[in-house]
């Protein structure tokens, strides 16, 4: 069974990867009334074996609209006027997704504002109350 490979450690089965053709949308005249050359791929994060249980619900949140209920992403390619062209570019976002998944979160460490900043914010503050005052009308 082919493999493509996303990164050196992830590799998706060819047959995972579903292509349907369909007529494109917007100007093109007789070519794309006739043709059907928009490319739509179809991949269930769900129910791959090639990918990890992390990296489907990093992928899954990543896919955000593109993902069906069913967990199924669908993602359309139709700038190309050839059917070869956008399934290729299909391919390539899904690629680049699933790569883009497979980069681990860096783990956020928590800092706080330092003794010199909380002075700068607490004195721009003061400023800021001053200036205003300044603008009231004064009391009689």
């Amino acid at each position: 069974m082919p493999r493509i490979e996303v990164t050196p450690d992830i590799a998706i089965e060819e047959s995972e990867i579903a292509f349907s053709f369909v007529r494109s949308s917007g100007p093109g005249g007789q070519n794309v009334n006739k043709v059907e050359t928009a490319a739509q791929l179809r991949f269930d994060v769900t129910r791959s074996a090639s990918l990890d249980e992390a990296l489907k619900r990093r992928l899954q949140r990543l896919a955000g609209a593109k993902l069906t209920k069913e967990g199924v992403l669908v993602i359309f390619a139709q700038t190309h006027r050839s059917r070869e062209q956008n399934r290729r570019e299909a391919l390539a976002r899904l690629l680049a997704l699933i790569a883009a998944a497979a980069a681990a979160p860096k783990a956020r460490v928590k800092t706080r504002p330092s003794l010199a900043a909380r002075a700068r914010r607490v004195e721009t503050k003061i400023r800021r109350g001053e200036t205003k005052r300044l603008r009231s009308s004064p009391v009689a």
